[in-house]
């Protein structure tokens, strides 16, 4: 790829926390292989704090803009990544390779290394969450969209299986019980990175926290129902993944469709949930160091 003194990037690469995450590696390996000069990453306007922290973190990077101010006669080079979750050749491919091969790369030629969030941990200085121990085990039932989220009994037996196979606190971002300590969502950026770096393992359904426990090479065990694990954390050597497959819904669903769809997963949470929970065992075991 002809390396462009100036380029732009639109729409940056999203506004979900996760896909943000991947779409920054993607530019952190071209700008690392020389393959492409400073950018300028046109945002949508309408971005959470919580993403826009994530921005912030990559301001050496790329120069961050609001979309509104783009001017195509300011740049030699503009790559167009709006809507990408509508694109057809997003849906059925690892996410990183989709996003490297936009910014004009062969994934198959980017080192491994440089196709993990490798870019995140040295541009940010986690914040302690306040009111949790100093080591502990972490679970994230929710996600983006409801259509991924775990429901809420599978999460029970999710947190009664780490209160009994280990004896770390169990910390959850979902409802609390049997003794596991309920933490608030963190509105901060550096408050979330500092959650899941104190961790000693993670267990997460298909969300942005199975990518930042990558980040801070934190042990994930991630529960997959609409995508298959390879296309999310196939470089990822400290993910474990179950892979739920829901009865006649297409791969790749990025959005429900309707209540249809979220019947199928929630059926294939319940029928997966003696799985999740003897992986669960097995994983707390060998990650916490701890089993009583």
């Amino acid at each position: 790829m002809r390396k462009a003194e100036r380029t732009a990037l639109l729409n940056g690469f999203g506004i979900a926390l996760g896909d943000s995450l991947i779409g920054l590696q993607a530019l952190f390996a071209a700008v690392s292989l020389g393959l492409m000069g400073r950018a300028t990453l046109f945002r949508a306007p309408e971005c959470r704090d919580l993403v826009a922290g994530i921005y912030q973190c990559a301001d050496d990077l790329a120069d961050i803009a609001v979309l509104d101010g783009f001017r195509p006669g300011a740049f030699d080079r503009v790559i167009d990544i709006r809507d990408f979750a509508l694109d057809p050749g997003f849906r059925g491919v690892a996410m990183i390779d989709y996003f490297l091969g936009k910014l004009g790369l062969d994934p198959t030629a980017v080192p491994t290394d440089l196709r993990r969030n490798g870019w995140l941990a040295p541009r940010v200085r986690p914040q302690p969450a306040l009111g949790l121990p100093t080591r502990y085990v972490l679970v994230c039932p929710t996600s983006s969209m409801a259509l991924r989220d775990m429901p809420a009994d599978v999460h029970a037996a999710v947190l009664r299986t780490a209160m009994g196979a280990q004896d770390l606190p169990v910390v959850t971002q979902g409802a609390a019980s049997d003794g596991a300590i309920r933490v608030a969502n963190c509105g901060d950026f550096t408050e979330l990175c500092g959650m899941v770096s104190a961790a000693a393992c993670v267990i997460s359904t298909d969300t942005a926290m199975l990518h930042l426990a990558d980040a801070f090479a934190v042990p994930c065990l991630a529960v997959f129902t609409t995508h298959r694990p390879e296309w999310r954390m196939r470089d990822y050597p400290l993910c474990e993944a179950i892979h739920l497959q829901p009865l006649g819904l297409p791969d790749a669903l990025e959005f429900s469709r309707g209540d249809a769809d979220l019947a199928a997963t929630r059926a294939a949470w319940h029928a997966g949930a003696g799985e999740i929970t003897g992986k669960a065992q097995d994983f707390l075991r060998r990650h916490t160091g701890s089993a009583p």
